[in-house]
This record gives structure tokens, sequence and C-alpha cells, in this order.
């Protein structure tokens, strides 16, 4: 039988690659068609994922998605994108157009969906994938257990939505600077970053996987926060106020035996990416679509079929879609306070940074943290763990304590005067975390 699905998988794999060379992507990139935006034309052959994979690659060169029509009936895609850079401009870049052209284009035929959805092999890092109950300080736990295990985070990202938190994070060993291969030691790291994720909620369970694999960091984080439930409101759950919810509809057109679905939210970045990912997860194809993001609001609107043929067939389907593109909208929203730190990496700075903002009652919402050519770059969105506005004084004893001129402070409070004039040699946190563990400070107990 095994033998048989394997055949089976590599004639299906087989019949997709002779589809693509009779009908290979055509790409065509517009600089003149529109006043205020690139327009990017891509038409390919059709296949469940296409379009994740399209707004994916235009999303990960943080490209901002101003209007897109798609239209994918039969065996053809269609789709047309009108994307600017980051301040609104077109795209005239040659290095970013030729990108396009080779990702989406014939060169990416056989490869590119493999990246998109798959795994690969990395030596480089290990990853670490962590879904669990939020809480104030948790991101200060896991980053001070990482320490106390000799483990230096290079990349991570960190999603909390519903009282759920869900992490991806890349380590490497503290002496080689390599990933951690060792099975026992992978087992340890494991085990003790599962109890604190797991803390005092014994209703909600929690989950730690190591691998060596490397995949799309925000999609995984999607397919983790929706197998995980976070998309399921209880009573005392945080109201993200009903004013500030994203208006999510669906209605079914039988004449034309479609779901019709309509999103009305506050535009963002990486809105598009998040609403279609989404829909792929929960096995929906897209059929057309139309999508108007040029002002403060967005509007997306989709016509979808299950991938077995079938409308949206129940008011609890129906009650299903709407909460996990409601969740999926809200995961990456950041009201608050925006944090941007700048420095050179080393071991434990994560641990060192976070514990600063626990001590003062900021929480993190959500955090980016990359390392680039030795230098750490890291991301924290906050609030206050009491829920109230987070007072300037708070923000002027962090600042003092990492470096004015190393983290900049964005939205959420005025613009901060310098408390005091700095010493240029004042950086390594006025020398109060020097290589102690976050274990020492008695913060978390010791598991070894």
């Amino acid at each position: 039988m095994a033998v048989n699905m394997s055949f089976s998988n590599d004639m299906d794999d087989e019949y997709e690659k002779l589809i693509r060379r009779m009908n290979p992507p055509r790409v065509v990139i517009d600089n003149d068609s529109c006043k205020n935006a690139t327009v990017v034309r891509v038409d390919s052959a059709n296949k469940h994922g296409i379009l994740l994979e399209v707004v994916q690659v235009l999303t990960d060169l943080n490209l901002i998605i101003t209007k897109a029509y798609i239209s994918s009936d039969g065996c053809w895609f269609m789709d047309v994108f009108n994307v600017t850079d980051q301040d609104g401009n077109k795209i005239t870049d040659e290095v970013i157009l030729d990108y396009i052209r080779k990702a989406l284009g014939p060169e990416s035929c056989f490869t590119y969906s493999m990246r998109s959805v798959g795994v690969t092999p990395s030596m480089d890092h290990t990853a670490i994938e962590l879904t669990g109950s939020d809480r104030p300080g948790l991101l200060s736990e896991l980053s001070a257990v990482l320490t106390h295990l000799k483990c230096n985070v290079v990349n991570a990202e960190v999603w909390t939505h519903n009282t759920r938190a869900a992490a991806v994070m890349q380590v490497t060993d503290e002496e080689t600077g390599s990933a951690i291969t060792d099975p026992e030691r992978l087992s340890t790291i494991k085990e003790l970053l599962c109890n604190v994720l797991k803390g005092s909620n014994k209703s909600r369970g929690a989950k730690t996987v190591v691998s060596q694999d490397v995949t799309h960091t925000e999609r995984r984080l999607h397919q983790m926060m929706f197998a995980d439930r976070d998309y399921e409101r209880t009573n005392n759950n945080d109201v993200l106020d009903e004013k500030h919810r994203p208006d999510v509809n669906v209605v079914n057109w039988y004449d034309k035996d479609y779901s019709v679905i309509t999103i009305r939210s506050k535009d963002r970045p990486k809105l598009l990416f998040d609403t279609v990912c989404t829909l792929t997860d929960m096995q929906y194809v897209v059929f057309h679509a139309n999508i108007d993001a040029e002002g403060p609001e967005a509007y997306q609107e989709y016509y979808i079929r299950h991938v077995d043929g079938s409308p949206v067939k129940s008011d609890a389907e129906r009650q299903r879609v709407i909460q996990c593109l409601e969740a999926a909208i809200e995961r990456r929203v950041s009201e608050g306070l925006k944090l941007e730190l700048c420095t050179a990496d080393r071991v434990g700075l994560l641990s060192d940074v976070t514990r600063l903002f626990r001590e003062n009652s900021l929480t993190v919402i959500r955090a980016e943290v990359t390392t680039r050519g030795g230098k750490a770059v890291n991301t924290f969105y906050g609030r206050c763990a009491s829920g109230h506005p987070v007072d300037a004084k708070t923000i002027d004893s962090i600042r003092q304590a990492i470096g004015q001129t190393i983290l900049q402070v964005k939205g959420g409070t005025e613009e901060l005067k310098p408390v005091s004039n700095e010493s240029p040699t004042r950086f390594l946190f006025s020398g109060l975390f020097k290589s102690r563990s976050f274990v020492n400070f008695g913060l978390v107990r010791s598991y070894s």
C-alpha cells in the first residue's frame, strides 16, 4: 500500500511538471500604465496554493499591495497586483524587478512551491517552535532558559493573540555558533521550554518542536496558531473591541456555487498575505478576488470553494471561517508601543532586554528578532502589563539602562526627551547584566 501511495504521488508530481512545461508561467511588470504603482501580472497553470506563493514573494520583498484582481476559473491562473515600496513609490530597482520575474516565472516552476510550504534542512541553526498560553513576562522566561542552556537566539518571531502565544526561534550553540545536534541536549531544551510554556495553566496545552528544518516563519506561525485554535473566543477574552475588530461576512452565491467572503478592516502591511494564508490552510480555493487597499481601510472580496468543490455548507462552517479570518488579521495588529533595538549581538542579549522590560511591567505582545552581520536588529511591540498606557517615565528608565541611542521608541507615547547626557560607552546595559544567568536572579527556577 505504501509503495502504491508513493507511486501515485510521484505520478501526480510528474503530471504537474508536464503541465507547467507545456504552460510556463508568464510575468509582466509594467511601470507605465498606472500612475501611482507598479503593475505585476502573473499568468500560470492553476494549482492549489498558487495565489499564496505569488503573494508571499511580493510580501517577502516588503512591497505594499494596494490593489489586486485575481481570476483562476478552469486550469489557468491570472492575477494582477498594483504594488509600491514602503514609501508609496513605484518599484524601479532592477534587482527587485528581476527577482520578481525569476521567483514567479518559468525558472521557479519546479522549486518555488517546495520553498513556499515545505521545509529544508539547515546546519546553521536549530529551529524551535513553541505554542502555549500567553502571560506577562513569557518571552523573558523563555529567553532566560535558552541562555541558561547556552543557546544563542539569532532569529525569532513571536506572536500573541487571544491569550495564546506562538514563536519560531532559530538558535545556535554558544560555543560553536552552529546548529545544536546532540539528541540528549535537544530533548532537554524541548522539555524545559515546554515547562515554561505550561506555566500554571492546566486547561490548555503547550507544545515544543525542535528541528534542523527551515520554513517560512510567518506562514508557519499562522499554521501553529490555527492548529492551537486561537480563533476560539471565550466570554472572558480580551475583547479586541468590537469597533476595532475586522468586519468579515460570508454568504453563498447559489447560482455560481461560490461562497463570497467580504472583509473590511484597517489596512496594514502583509494583510493580504495573512488572509490568503489562512484560506489556503483551511483548504479553500480562491477562484476570484478583488482587493482595494489604497486608503486607510482595506476591502477584500473572495469567491471561494472548498477543495472538494463545495461552497460553505453550514452556519457552523460559516462562523468558523469568520473567526479564523478575524484571528488571521488580529495576530499581526500592533496597537501600542513599538521599540526598535540595534546593537552588537551577543549571547544572552534577548534575555537581558526582555528581563528589563519585565521588571518595568512592559508586556511584549509581538517581537521580531534578527541578526545581521553581527548586529542584533530587534523590534518589540509592547504594552503595560496592567492594561493602562505605558508611562513615559517607564520608557525613560528602560532607555537609560539600555542606551538612548540603542533603543528607539515609536508610537504609544509622545516623543521622549533625553533624561540625561549619557556617555558614548554606556551601552551594555550599564553592566547590569554581564553574563549573569536569569536563574541567578531568581526569575526562573533552575531545571538542572
